[in-house]
């Protein structure tokens, strides 16, 4: 056999080998195109994705999905959230679809959010338009039947990228009638209305250092019971919030605000919660210190300092703020 047919042939060889090898490699696992949905957990490393879809059928080499990324994936990486795929897709088709964003996306809602912040989230997450975050602020969470604030529990969702902003929103009030249900009923058994429990809640949650909810729910309790004014800052941050920095450092003259939050003005609750409160904050209302102060301050440490007095707070200020 001439030299040259036999290196012809080797490289024919080789083709087929090579053509063999890439498709059992890069080719799809199984003829099915029934779509299923596939979670990238937050937290989750390339190689961590790249095992789970093999452990799971979807390639047969990590390897081969990992060179497939090369070039695609983003500053993000892949995002965490639900992907829909399906095993008749190849290794390239699979590196394309979860390079970019997710059908169902990872979204936290952090404690102590007011729901303008909420829709910040959303808008960013979900891509939403102006008109889709309007919406959720005018029309999903206007109060109807339930509080306009401090219901849309705080917790981490897995939300369908176009799920509309009012089924979002329910979503969130469901979340939260069912976390809360228990404390409902205590509130029900103390004779205290549960939309004052939450409205206070929802101060507690912003005004306390979170390892003190129970000392400043029990001022806070002693001084609407003596009928003074609960001149709380975190209510005069609520009015003054706007897009972009929604808890502004009150000022002095902020305290003579005229709105029916402004605690320094009024006597008594605001009309509705200013916060999605915890869990923690509810239980600290419900349950608060037994305490005579009436004054706190946190200090630069975030350790709160109480007294009975005016002229205790004054010292206080002179200490541990000055």
């Amino acid at each position: 056999m001439p030299t040259w047919v036999r290196v012809l042939l080797i490289s024919i060889g080789t083709i087929i080998v090579c053509g063999l090898l890439y498709a059992w490699l890069f080719g799809p696992t199984q003829p099915t195109a029934a779509r299923e949905e596939f979670l990238v957990q937050p937290g989750e490393t390339t190689e961590q994705v790249a095992s789970n879809l093999k452990n799971k059928g979807y390639i047969r080499s990590s390897i081969a999905f990992r060179l497939a990324l090369i070039g695609k994936v983003t500053d993000r990486g892949i995002r965490p959230g639900g992907y829909e795929i399906a095993r008749s897709m190849d290794t390239l088709s699979l590196a394309d679809t979860l390079t970019h964003p997710p059908y169902l996306r990872f979204v936290t809602f952090p404690q102590g959010a007011r729901k303008e912040q909420i829709a910040d989230i959303l808008a960013e997450e979900l891509f939403w338009t102006d008109a889709q975050k309007q919406e959720w602020i005018q029309v999903d969470t206007a109060a109807s039947g339930t509080l306009a604030e401090g219901v849309y529990y705080p917790d981490t969702y897995l939300i369908p990228s176009d799920q509309a902003p009012a089924q979002i929103a329910a979503r969130l009030r469901g979340r939260f009638t069912d976390v809360f249900a228990p404390y409902v009923q205590q509130a029900e058994e103390k004779g205290l209305e549960w939309s004052d429990v939450l409205t206070l809640a929802s101060i507690v949650e912003r005004e306390s250092a979170k390892n003190d909810r129970h000392l400043v729910a029990g001022i806070l309790w002693n001084r609407l019971n003596d009928g003074m004014k609960l001149q709380a800052d975190a209510t005069l941050q609520y009015v003054k919030g706007k897009s972009g920095n929604w808890w502004p450092v009150p000022k002095s003259e902020d305290k003579y605000l005229d709105s029916p939050f402004n605690t320094y003005k009024h006597v008594g609750l605001p009309p509705h919660p200013i916060a999605n409160p915890s869990p923690e904050s509810v239980a600290a209302v419900l349950n608060p210190d037994k305490t005579d102060c009436i004054y706190y301050l946190h200090d630069e440490d975030h350790v709160i300092h109480c007294s009975i007095t005016y002229a205790g707070q004054k010292k206080n200020v002179q200490k541990y703020l000055k």
